[in-house]
């Protein structure tokens, strides 16, 4: 059963729906504000005050992405069932259509990747999994993979003549790389700590699309739709919802998210190749696994904590231990699926609620019937 906001009924008072808001905020600011509250604790008693929270915040910046991605990941799956695989190819296009449109300044190549992912999103709907929609969990799957082969190999092989156009090859010749603007990679240093403008544009960005993605689930026509569709996609067909309509949206909006991504995750990394999205995939989804993939706050939870524990072991192992660093981060995960296999969510959302009830049970049971 997928976890996100429920659609409330005609009989929910606007009590009821004032306390359902305040728990669902207070079970996502928990769930992430005592984990990060803990790691800052740990990190300065080892490392030092200084040193402890310029790691954390880098971390954060880093898992931040991985978030994002999860989340996108996560309403595919929801809608669809789909797990997709050629997921890492959006971002793989956005790093190339960054490359390719570096000289048009930051603006341009800005809006000009975010329109090309997008599209390249509702592309991959249209042709290859509108067709396959009443197909098994399974085909949709080998369908995803076999799309995100065919997108790697036409970025190997240029078959589309983007070289000559742009006088550069796509996935061969010389290593490619697209340099952050220097204003992004200014440096305040606050008390020994060193925060950059790129990764305040991380943290901004990222809030900024967390709380549309809440509003556009919570408080638009087609939000509704889409929290009905995971429901029971069927039964949402059934009452007048456009199949259609909201899978391309989905699509849509997930190509949206990728596109954001991929500019937050190349101008972080700089390089470029056709399997750039390879990496960053398989820690979203991992990070989406031990979140709940039936939930989306869930999903952006487990990708956020991933990226963040992979990115503190990358700063702070021994440098023969840095090609160990993901081993380490998998071993954790591997103890999350085993004791919690419906994710962090679960957890976190379930003792949230008891605590809720308790405090509620005395002005409930006082009330007048």
């Amino acid at each position: 059963m997928i976890r996100i906001p429920r659609m409330r009924t005609g009989a929910s008072t606007g009590a009821e729906v004032a306390a359902e808001d305040w728990l669902q905020a207070l079970r996502a600011s928990a769930g992430i504000a005592v984990p990060l509250g803990l790691l800052v604790l740990i990190l300065c008693v080892i490392l030092g005050a200084a040193k402890g929270i310029q790691y954390t915040l880098d971390a954060i910046s880093y898992g931040s992405i991985f978030a994002l991605l999860a989340m996108g990941l996560a309403l595919l799956f929801g809608v669809m069932g789909l797990m997709n695989f050629a997921y890492g190819e959006l971002i793989m296009a956005g790093a190339y259509t960054m490359y390719f449109t570096r000289s048009w300044g930051w603006l341009g190549m800005i809006v000009i990747t975010i329109v090309v992912v997008t599209i390249l999103s509702l592309l991959m709907e249209l042709l290859a999994f509108r067709p396959l929609r009443r197909a098994s969990p399974v085909t949709l799957l080998i369908t995803s993979f076999a799309v995100s082969y065919a997108l790697q190999e036409l970025a190997w092989t240029d078959v589309l003549g983007l070289s000559h156009r742009f006088n550069a090859t796509i996935g061969t010749g010389p290593q490619k790389g697209v340099q952050p603007y220097p204003w992004l990679t200014h440096q305040f240093s606050i008390s020994g700590v060193l925060i950059s403008k790129l990764e305040i544009a991380i943290w901004i960005v990222t809030l900024v699309i967390l709380l549309a993605m809440t509003f556009l689930l919570r408080r638009t026509t087609l939000g509704i739709q889409l929290r009905a569709s995971t429901e029971d996609f069927r039964m949402a067909q059934l009452v007048g919802v456009r199949a259609n309509w909201v899978i391309s949206a989905a699509f849509g909006i997930t190509g949206l998210i990728a596109g954001v991504a991929s500019l937050l995750y190349i101008f972080r990394n700089g390089q470029v190749a056709p399997d750039i999205g390879q990496g960053p995939l398989f820690i979203a989804f991992v990070g989406g696994v031990i979140g709940g993939l039936g939930s989306l706050s869930g999903a952006a939870l487990g990708g956020f904590v991933l990226g963040v524990v992979i990115n503190i072991l990358n700063a702070s192992l021994p440098f023969k231990l840095h090609s160990y660093a993901l081993l380490f981060a998998f071993v954790a995960v591997i103890a999350i699926v085993v004791f919690q296999p419906e994710g962090l969510i679960t957890v976190r959302g379930g003792a949230l609620l008891r605590v809720w009830r308790r405090f509620r049970k005395p002005v409930t049971e006082g009330a007048p019937a």
